[in-house]
């Protein structure tokens, strides 16, 4: 029997081998056949192993089908094969190139275009075309640049709300803070782009969730779920049919709702069919949402998602990961407001990654009587004892507490004059 005339899915019993789409392909599986000779391929051995996704990136470039081996198919963790996935392995360090405050000028430029961007992108789907890839990955390069400048400027951007423009706020945030986070992990520059095309995409096939449903500020049905759930299948289909995207995008629209139990969607995958990026767009995805103000839910603080983060690790999200965004992240990100023991409320403008709990805030009210003036404080001098504890974080707040929202504040640029 000719290979290349086998349907997908169809079990050679004699090899024990499976014949599957590119697109199925997932780490730790064993490719054994490809639809074409070997020879014109630039695989050495005729069988191997996939380690990554840029293994499966590879292998896409040259081949439509492979056969997998169904006996070695089963997946075993990098960490159990000697192999350090790219999401765990530390191999680049990054410092800011520049001060937060210099960046937030040029951040603010690029999130206004990247979100207008983002908008165009989504509602081009909506109607029924296609992903404009390319600009989706100048979209992409543009935040790396300002994050390997310095990430607190573009992480401030992504705390800004419109509830009328969820979806589009949300797959750009998940883009920046994946791409912040993959900074955090050491991950090289093109890695960091792979990464954040994945958070800009992941939510794609919402376009294809009709608007009632994907909008309604009701508890959704079981039936209205189903239908929210089937956004994965649609956005895998619709980058498939794209020209130019990443499998390892198509895999994260695909897989950033499986949880490591096994109890996620579409198809209840533990860890060992979770790529590394699908995990990181996983945990990602789920701490914007909570952070975030979605129709169907209420937004919470930073701090009390970070505890949900680590109360479901090693169950919903991979353990070391989330163990490693809640380092990345802080207490206090930029952008969140926070309410001090004195009655000052502040916005955090930089983290202090020494000491989590001392961000650098501006004041924007004072709960006791009116505020004088805003005015810029580096909490890091209670450490120094140069400032009263009266100045210590009592508490995160959600955006829109006591009428402070951060989209307020996007035409100041947070153009504050820093002190």
């Amino acid at each position: 029997m000719d290979r290349r005339e086998v349907k997908p899915g169809y079990v050679d019993k004699k090899l024990s081998t499976i014949k599957i789409h590119i697109s199925e392909l997932k780490i730790g599986m064993f490719v054994s056949k490809l639809d074409r000779d070997w020879q014109e391929t630039p695989f050495l051995m005729q069988g191997f192993m996939i380690e990554s996704l840029d293994d499966i990136d590879t292998v896409a470039e040259f081949s439509q089908h492979v056969w997998i081996d169904a006996v070695r198919e089963q997946w075993i963790p990098p960490e159990e094969r000697g192999v350090a996935g790219p999401a765990i392995a530390k191999s680049t360090s990054y410092i800011n190139k520049v001060a937060a405050q210099k960046e937030h000028e040029a951040a603010l430029g690029i999130f206004r275009e990247a979100k207008k961007l983002t908008k165009t992108l989504l509602e081009d789907v909506r109607l029924g075309g296609v992903v404009n890839t390319e600009q989706a990955k100048a979209t992409v390069k543009d935040c790396v640049g300002s994050i390997l400048r310095n990430a607190d400027a573009l992480i401030w951007m992504s705390r800004m709300r419109n509830e009328d423009e969820y979806t589009a706020e949300h797959c750009l945030n998940v883009c920046i803070l994946a791409i912040a986070f993959g900074r955090h992990l050491g991950m090289s520059e093109p890695e960091l782009e792979k990464l954040g095309l994945c958070g800009l995409l992941h939510d794609v096939g919402k376009m294809r969730v009709p608007p009632q449903i994907l909008n309604k500020h009701e508890e959704l049905t079981d039936k209205e779920f189903n239908i929210i759930k089937a956004h994965t299948v649609h956005g895998r289909n619709l980058l498939m049919s794209s020209p130019g995207v990443p499998n390892s995008t198509v895999d994260v629209a695909y897989s950033h709702h499986e949880r490591v139990d096994g109890t996620g969607y579409p198809r209840k995958l533990k860890a060992a069919g979770i790529s590394d990026f699908a995990r990181i767009i996983c945990i990602v995805d789920a701490y914007d949402a909570m952070t975030g103000d979605p129709c169907y839910s209420r937004p919470i603080p930073t701090t009390d998602a970070l505890k949900r983060i680590f109360q479901d690790r090693g169950t919903h999200f991979d353990e070391r990961l989330a163990l490693e965004f809640i380092k990345c992240v802080g207490l206090y990100p930029p952008g969140s407001i926070v309410e001090l023991v004195n009655g000052l409320v502040g916005i955090v403008l930089e983290s202090n990654h020494r000491y989590r709990h001392l961000p650098k805030i501006i004041t924007v009210k004072d709960l006791n009587k009116p505020l004088e003036k805003e005015q810029v404080i580096n909490l890091n001098e209670v450490e120094q004892k140069t400032l009263d504890k009266g100045f210590l974080i009592k508490r995160a707040l959600c955006d829109g507490s006591y009428g402070i929202r951060i989209r307020d504040y996007r035409e100041k640029g947070l153009a504050f004059t820093f002190a």
